[in-house]
């Protein structure tokens, strides 16, 4: 398990970490959210002890050592492969620098190319490839050791649907390998279909922390999906309603005051007969986000 406790950075007169403090167990995928500057990248610098820090970092009840840095896959944000090096020479070497033997490696690297289908051959030179499959081999390089923390900042910049599916797939299986995973995103849809937590942090402090449905029902299931044949207009004559969004035809989305008045507006829109959809729901995480950037008292 990766323990953060009290964990606080400055630089010069800015105050970019304070008092921070989360765990991630093992098995389990955490989205570090907020907005440029929050501090998530100086979190992960400060984990891998790139820079000193105040408070206390530990993996499995331990100090995170030279020796434990054979168990951390880490991808940065701004990706650094080497061009003139071939896929397999780039592979190699950075697996070499987790005390990972050529020997063991290089059988493997076919199947990895394969599972993210890299367009191009591990004979390929870098610099030869597209930049979405030099960012696939980079990918590779973070994963094909099978690290027992991974470390993931921003990991779906640039990528297309297609090899976003890809990466979350690949996501989902360290995970039940047992691997503990924290990776950044600026997209609230891929932390809330992969995460089971998630940390978000505003000026080095952190203003949201745990569970996703938790951090969601915090804020009161407000929302309401419907698909009915009542006009806009009458909806939004229904107490407690302060916002009706058409969503297409005959769908819409309607804003409560008062959770608790969801049961009521049920048996208006139903009156007993079959309604095709009805779903109460707290508010999104993009919605909370939004809210929480917005807040000034976060």
């Amino acid at each position: 398990m990766l323990a953060i406790q009290h964990l606080s950075k400055q630089f010069g007169t800015l105050k970019a970490l304070s008092d921070v403090n989360f765990t991630v167990a093992q098995g389990e995928i955490m989205g570090l959210i907020g907005q440029n500057g929050s501090g998530k990248s100086t979190t992960f610098h400060s984990i891998l002890n790139f820079l000193k820090y105040d408070g206390q970092i530990s993996w499995n009840n331990a100090p995170i050592t030279e020796a434990v840095f054979d168990e951390i896959g880490y991808l940065p944000e701004e990706r650094s492969l080497m061009p003139k090096l071939t896929v397999e020479q780039q592979i190699i070497y950075l697996a070499r620098l987790k005390n990972q033997s050529a020997k063991l490696i290089r059988p493997q690297i076919d199947g990895w190319l394969k599972k993210f289908s890299v367009k191009g051959k591990r004979t390929d030179k870098i610099k030869d490839l597209s930049k979405g499959n030099q960012q696939k081999v980079q990918l590779i390089c973070t994963l094909i050791h099978r690290p027992k923390l991974l470390i993931l900042d921003e990991p779906f910049s640039g990528l297309d649907p297609v090899n976003v599916d890809l990466l979350e797939q690949a996501i989902i299986e360290a995970k039940q390998q047992g691997t503990a995973i924290i990776f950044s995103s600026h997209d609230m849809g891929n932390v809330e279909a992969l995460c089971d937590r998630l940390l978000m942090l505003k000026l080095g402090k952190v203003v949201l922390n745990g569970r996703i449905e938790d951090v969601r029902n915090q804020f009161g299931k407000d929302r309401l999906f419907v698909t009915t044949d009542w006009e806009e207009q009458r909806l939004k004559q229904l107490e407690h309603v302060v916002e009706v969004t058409r969503l297409a035809d005959k769908k819409y989305l309607l804003k409560l005051d008062d959770p608790v008045a969801g049961r009521a507006i049920f048996h208006a829109l139903t009156q007993g007969d079959y309604i095709e959809e009805f779903s109460q729901q707290a508010p999104s995480l993009d919605e909370i986000f939004r809210m929480k950037v917005s807040d000034q008292d976060a």
